[in-house]
């Protein structure tokens, strides 16, 4: 089995189908039969919750089909003009419905609960009750009707515009590598990105340094998407702050929409990031050993994604496609073979990309179709160890739409910090079945290398990046920021939290790392420590729960779509993620692994 691509037919069979534009025209009736709604009946308004679903379900179908294919090829223009033309659509809904969210956030509780009790043509629409009790928490900070409706109008060629040309410039790009020899090699960037994933030791700093050469030519550009992309929700953020000052409630912060979305409360962030920043020294402590295996004294940047070097007199492991589908299904069989079978769900329906392309996009993600809560699997394979644990990590993905894929679309609309707990426990789950496997030091130092590089990117890398962002923000209120700026302002916060495990820095990180870059959300990265070490937590419970472990995981994660993620860890924990005990178990976890790291290098 080579890496695999995929088959999109679910969906459509290519741009092409008639069905396509059948559906747009579906869509685009939809919307218009929404202006003839009143939103002061009750009965409208229960009408207007089945239509929207129903249009959003074509809709989020069709945005799914058209960015699988410019992810694969970000070349393809038919599809990319698809893409955009979901985008217009979705704004255009947004627009209708804002009089229709307008009435259910500011309306009264007993209207609230009569539109939801349904009604003979509609049904019971208690399942909507989630997420319109979340949407009055934002009462004070909502606008006026036209002023919501010209927002959505405006992300279109604005905000998502500045996303897509960060996706263009990305996958259009072409790097060279020049190697020690002096030969080079030409592809495209997310290839050269795959080769710091892998084993090649001989191409990893010219990999590195292509790509940061690559990101400095545009560093204009890269830096006018993050500018344009902070600027515009800063303006609105204070547009949102005038009426909730006006309301003698409290101004919008720029970090209130992320917490919002992730759905945790400042407190739980800020302890969280407190806790991890008094034991950065741990993940530093994996970065030191990671660097002994090179015979080195500290890590270089192009080593700490790398797979573990080959010892002296030995050839570093490579791994087929193949073998990782099998490395995986038999880790998740431990679990339960329900999760095994999953897996074979996944690769026979061929709903995952692997496969190298030249015009392919950087980066790695799950997604699905809605009309069928089809998940689908996104990345580049490069042969190493961390390509079969980025697998796990995009099929724990997977694995979590799929359980949730009988509940109503609303209620499967989890945050991505609860996201991030079903993709880091499927990591979990790979790496301690091949650590129980292993029989000789190599293998056992293979993954207890797995185990120190996550520390090292989770517990400083992620953090690198949160920090940033943060400073970043407050920095823009006061205008732009130049990429030399940028680059200090990345080099600075690297360092603090890299400290002596590395002796050089990623200036041009805000550039090449795409979360910063993404148009539908900011502060795409504490989610991943939320999810790695409340992950460590639950994964804890496997042994002492035994045969009812399986379905009580199962339990969390049907609850991640209706939860905060404060009542979930009590409902499924009984502890209380504000407070620092309950990071700092994890950590603790973690400094376990490192110490046996450290102790098997010793030997």
């Amino acid at each position: 089995m080579t890496a695999p691509t995929w088959n999109l037919s679910l969906a459509y069979n290519g741009l092409t189908d008639p069905q396509i534009n059948h559906d747009i025209a579906d869509i685009e009736q939809g919307i218009a039969g929404l202006t003839q709604l009143d939103p002061t009946k009750i009965e409208h308004l229960q009408q207007a919750l089945v239509k929207a679903e129903a249009i959003g379900v074509k809709l989020h179908t069709l945005s799914s089909f058209a960015n699988c294919i410019t992810s694969v090829d970000a070349s393809n223009e038919p599809a990319k003009a698809l893409d955009v033309k979901m985008d217009g659509l979705y704004s255009r809904l947004q627009q209708q419905l804002s009089p229709i969210q307008h009435a259910l956030i500011h309306g009264s509780d007993e209207q609230l609960a009569q539109v939801l009790a349904g009604n003979e043509q509609t049904g019971s629409l208690t399942h909507f009750a989630f997420t319109y009790q979340r949407e009055r928490l934002k009462s004070a900070t909502s606008l006026t009707v036209k002023e919501e409706q010209l927002l959505s109008a405006m992300q279109v060629n604005g905000r998502n515009a500045w996303s897509r040309l960060y996706d263009n410039l990305t996958g259009s790009i072409q790097v060279t590598l020049t190697l020690a020899d002096g030969s080079q090699e030409t592809m495209g960037l997310s290839q050269a990105a795959s080769i710091l994933y892998g084993s090649d030791t001989l191409r990893h700093e010219a990999a590195w340094r292509a790509i940061n050469q690559a990101m400095t030519q545009h560093q204009q550009s890269f830096a006018a998407i993050l500018n344009a992309l902070a600027g515009d929700r800063l303006t609105e953020y204070a547009k949102r702050s005038d009426v909730a000052v006006s309301k003698c409630q409290a101004p919008v912060h720029f970090l209130d929409p992320s917490l919002f979305d992730s759905r945790i409360e400042a407190q739980t962030l800020n302890t969280m990031i407190s806790v991890t920043k008094n034991n950065r020294a741990l993940g530093q402590r994996a970065g030191k050993l990671m660097a002994q295996c090179y015979g080195q004294t500290c890590l270089k940047p192009w080593q700490e994604q790398a797979a573990m070097p080959a010892s002296e007199g030995e050839i570093a492991e490579q791994y087929s496609f193949e073998q990782a589908i099998t490395i995986i299904k038999q880790a998740f069989t431990g679990i339960d073979p329900e999760m095994a079978e999953f897996v074979d769900y996944m690769v026979e329906n061929q709903l995952i990309d692997a496969a190298p392309a030249p015009n392919k996009r950087m980066g790695a993600y799950c997604t699905q179709f809605a009309n069928s809560r089809t998940p689908l699997v996104f990345m580049t394979w490069g042969n190493s160890m961390s390509d079969v644990i980025t697998l796990a990590h995009e099929l724990g993905h997977a694995f979590h739409n799929w359980v949730l894929k009988d509940q109503p679309r609303t209620l499967a609309n989890y945050p991505m910090t609860l996201a991030e707990t079903a993709s880091i426990f499927a990591e979990n789950v790979v790496r301690s079945a091949l650590m129980e496997q292993a029989t000789n030091k190599q293998a056992k130092l293979q993954m207890l290398w797995e185990e120190a590089q996550s520390a090292l990117a989770l517990l400083n890398n992620i953090p690198v990046r949160f920090e940033f962002e943060q400073a970043f923000y407050t920095q823009r209120s006061q205008g732009e920021l130049s990429p030399a700026q940028l680059s200090q302002l990345m080099s600075d916060i690297w360092a603090d939290w890299y400290g002596d495990a590395m002796d050089e820095t990623n200036p041009m990180f805000w550039a090449s790392k795409l979360h910063f870059s993404i148009g539908s959300v900011s502060f795409y990265n504490y989610p991943y420590l939320f999810g790695y070490l409340f992950s460590k937590g639950v994964y804890a419970q496997r042994a002492a729960k035994g045969n009812e472990f399986y379905a009580d995981y199962k339990a969390l994660l049907a609850d991640t779509g209706a939860m905060t993620a404060e009542d979930l860890v009590q409902k499924h924990l009984g502890m209380d993620i504000r407070q620092a005990d309950f990071w700092q178990q994890s950590l603790d976890l973690i400094a376990q692994d490192i110490e046996q790291f450290a102790a098997q290098l010793a030997r």
